[in-house]
């Protein structure tokens, strides 16, 4: 019994593994598809919020690393890039603090409905709870990722001035909102709140939608 719990724990880790760099590949290909299309969002931690929904922080905030990591180390962006791992971290990590405080409107199994599921009022009831927590995770993700992302971008900017039209938000948004008169990290922070508003409902539905897809094809974390 022992080595089949153990036979059984490694399968686990081995889907868990394969599933992480799937999702560290479909961020980077989100992000490069919004990259060329020019949409101005980030759709990099998608599959990071999927992945943390099924296989917890830990497997979320790799998936979340090595996306940044590869990224950066491919498309060449500079060492400063590689600081924009942690916003991808966090993101797993904020995912978890939700599933831990609402777990069961953010539950997988079955959409989190058990007992008289057939009342229409308890499922109209539950996917109401659901998404108005997943709206709250998303603007969580927001706040959090817009003071993240602008503290680490006006400090490039502080200490490294001449990659300021590089991180700046492309350093249109930054100027047309603030000008010049706004302490940089300030205006780094609330430019980047119109963008995240959209990119985290984004990120927080299809990362869910995703997860539970992954859970009705049988995948479990343990």
């Amino acid at each position: 019994m022992h080595r089949g719990t153990m036979g059984v724990a490694l399968h686990n880790k081995m889907i868990m593994l394969a599933l992480c760099l799937a999702g560290t590949a479909l961020n980077m290909g989100l992000c490069n598809i919004s990259d060329q299309a020019g949409i101005f969002l980030y759709l990099d931690t998608v599959f990071t919020v999927s992945v943390t929904f099924v296989g917890g922080l830990f497997w979320g905030a790799l998936c979340g690393a090595l996306t940044n990591l590869i990224i950066h180390t491919i498309w060449g962006w500079g060492w400063q890039g590689y600081f924009f791992t942690l916003c991808n971290i966090a993101t797993a990590l904020i995912t978890w603090l939700f599933i831990r405080l609402f777990p069961r409107e953010l539950s997988l199994d079955k959409g989190g409905i058990t007992g008289n599921a057939g009342h229409r009022s308890l499922l109209f009831r539950t996917l109401m709870e659901r998404m108005i927590v997943l709206i709250l995770l998303s603007f969580g993700l927001c706040i959090a990722m817009s003071i993240l992302g602008g503290l680490i971008s006006g400090l490039i900017i502080i200490f490294s001035a001449y990659e300021a039209g590089k991180w700046g938000l492309s350093g249109v948004l930054t100027v047309l909102m603030f000008g010049e008169n706004v302490p940089i990290i300030l205006a780094e922070i609330l430019s980047r709140i119109p963008i995240n508003i959209i990119d985290r409902l984004i990120t927080a539905f299809a990362g869910y939608g995703f997860a539970v897809l992954c859970r009705r094809a049988g995948v479990k974390s343990r």
